[in-house]
């Protein structure tokens, strides 16, 4: 049991990158609006907030899980579901932005572009997450601790590497009129840190 518990604080670590994601849906707001991009803006941070809680609750589960004495077999539910439901949830982003269609600014389609690809394919990564913690040994305490590890080590990545595009696409007049929304500052914030 003493080899495991590093490992499962770095897991634990790396998956609370994870949510920076989504986190970054947030802003201080200034009050000159652009109808156009509100209406956009209110469509993805109502479609975003759901998927936040979602990515925040599997988040909370995994570091549930590999804080307390869980047995292997414990962690590996627990992560395979948590892996799942993030998938689900970059997905549904994916989709919420891509149907919402180009903000109205410069580069809006490209940005639109980017965003959504590099969405899906943080739900691919999660998925591909999800087969490799479903297939470690449960019985081999030593073997589960090196899978885990090279787990924690992909999921750092992916927490680090996931914001371009996304970042990209909130700068500017975007980010301002997200800013705005009500849900995506509940979505992103604590109430007494949501005042911009």
């Amino acid at each position: 049991m003493e080899g495991a518990e590093p490992v499962n604080n770095k897991l634990a670590a790396a998956l609370s990158g994870g949510a920076v994601l989504v986190l970054a849906l947030t802003g201080c707001s200034s009050d000159d609006g652009n109808e156009k991009l509100d209406a956009w803006a209110k469509q993805v941070c109502d479609a975003v907030q759901p998927q936040a809680k979602k990515i925040a609750a599997a988040n909370a589960a995994i570091q549930k899980e590999t804080s307390d004495n869980s047995t292997p077999e414990e962690v590996q539910k627990a992560d395979s579901k948590a892996f799942q439901d993030m998938s689900d949830a970059y997905k549904a982003i994916g989709t919420a932005v891509n149907k919402a269609g180009a903000p109205d600014v410069e580069n809006g389609e490209q940005k639109l572009t980017n965003a959504v690809k590099e969405l899906n394919g943080i739900s691919a990564s999660y998925a591909s997450l999800k087969k490799q913690v479903d297939a470690l040994d449960t019985e081999d305490q030593a073997k589960f601790a090196d899978g885990l590890k090279g787990i924690a080590t992909e999921l750092d990545k992916l927490s680090k590497s996931g914001n371009d595009a996304l970042n990209e696409l909130e700068e500017g007049e975007v980010g301002e009129a997200m800013a705005r929304q009500a849900s995506c500052k509940t979505a992103t914030a604590p109430a007494s840190a949501a005042q911009g």
